[in-house]
């Protein structure tokens, strides 16, 4: 009896045994093993890529910077005497042409200097006259024997060379006290436009004293002007002398303007870390005026042709720039440094060699590597 009872439980646990293993066994070929397999057949495949061969080309791009409007020529007109304003002949915004009489001063003082200096000059020249006749007189007596010693001869000619240098000396002190008198008469050194006036008729003006504290005029040249910029450091290189740049200004919004390069500094500021850069702009309809702020269009040409990949080559990962090359069916990163941009170019430079295949559309799921199709 205990042995019938005994059959039954056995077989019972013999089938459970069975079920789970057989449950185990369903469990390893699930649909999720088999997508963990598919993914893992998927990771290995190669990756399907567009490459494009590389090239070298030149590419042109421009930079938009603020630059600066400034007179030509901008200057403070002072007295160089002491006196006083007898007349102004300018206002401002007299245009006015090189060497035009822009005020008169006077001053008594210099005229009875002027006069006293021409009355010894006057006198100095008799005196040499009487000493060069008399050196010629003793001179040709001197030729008849006996009848003028030669040191007689030799004081004549001191005294001839000694009034001849007094004279020189007389002469060089009218011309001082003349040319002080023409410093009253106030001219302008170039063709400008009169920006500042800052006196009146009858105020003292001089080196010193009340008379100097501000320049009696300002003197502007304003049918050329400079455009100042700064260029970045890193723009430098493409910018040379006697380019041609556009720029525009708040006051003409829809006019565009033209200028030359004339002027690099050829050191950077150390401030700014940009060299100044200074196009010639011709105003003649002088709508332009000193003190405005352009928008500067700079063109910024390739001088030599580099390599340039369409900028969805170029990869800016946090470990750093890259292009992605296929060597052997396999990623390579290679390294590189960006260039000029335009539009959808960029140049590029590293350690390439024209032909090598890059990926056209590179991302770093593209690792380094990995085989590519």
């Amino acid at each position: 009896m205990k042995r019938l009872i005994n059959k039954p439980v056995r077989s019972l646990l013999t089938l459970t045994g069975s079920l789970l293993l057989a449950s185990m066994l369903t469990n390893c070929h699930s649909p999720e093993s088999k997508a963990e397999a598919k993914e893992t057949e998927k990771a290995e495949a190669p990756a399907a890529a567009e490459v494009f061969a590389l090239k070298k080309g030149k590419l042109s791009s421009s930079l938009h910077i603020p630059g600066e409007l400034v007179a030509f020529r901008d200057v403070d007109i002072y007295a160089k005497v002491s006196g006083f304003i007898k007349s102004l002949n300018v206002d401002v915004g007299s245009e006015v042409k090189q060497g035009q009489l822009l005020a008169l001063a006077e001053a008594p003082e210099l005229s009875a200097q002027l006069n006293s200096a021409e009355s010894r000059l006057k006198a100095q020249e008799a005196v040499s006259i009487g000493s060069k006749a008399n050196y010629e007189r003793v001179l040709e007596a001197s030729k008849f024997s006996g009848a003028v010693s030669k040191n007689d001869v030799d004081l004549a000619l001191a005294k001839r060379n000694a009034d001849l240098a007094q004279l020189e000396a007389a002469k060089s002190a009218y011309r001082e006290v003349a040319d002080l008198k023409r410093y009253l008469e106030i001219r302008a050194p170039f063709n400008g436009i009169i920006s500042a006036r800052n006196a009146s008729t009858g105020a003292y003006i001089g080196p010193a004293g009340k008379g100097s504290e501000f320049p009696l005029f300002v003197l502007t040249e304003q049918k050329r002007l400079r455009l100042v910029i700064s260029v970045p450091e890193a723009y430098t290189g493409y910018v040379e002398q006697n380019d041609a740049v556009s720029f525009t200004v708040k006051t003409f919004p829809d006019k565009k303007f033209t200028g030359q390069i004339k002027r690099l500094s050829g050191a950077l500021d150390k401030r700014l870390r940009a060299e100044r850069v200074e196009v010639d702009v011709i105003n003649n309809d002088r709508k332009l005026l000193p003190g405005m702020v352009a928008e500067v269009n700079l063109p910024l040409p390739t001088k030599t042709s580099t390599f340039v990949v369409p900028k969805s080559a170029v990869v800016n990962a946090t470990s750093g720039v890259f292009v992605i090359r296929v060597k052997d069916h396999k990623a390579e990163w290679v390294p590189v440094k960006k260039g000029l941009e335009a539009d959808d170019k960029i140049e590029i430079f590293g350690q390439l060699t024209e032909g090598d295949p890059l990926i056209t559309t590179a991302t770093e799921e593209i690792r380094d590597g990995s085989p590519v199709k």
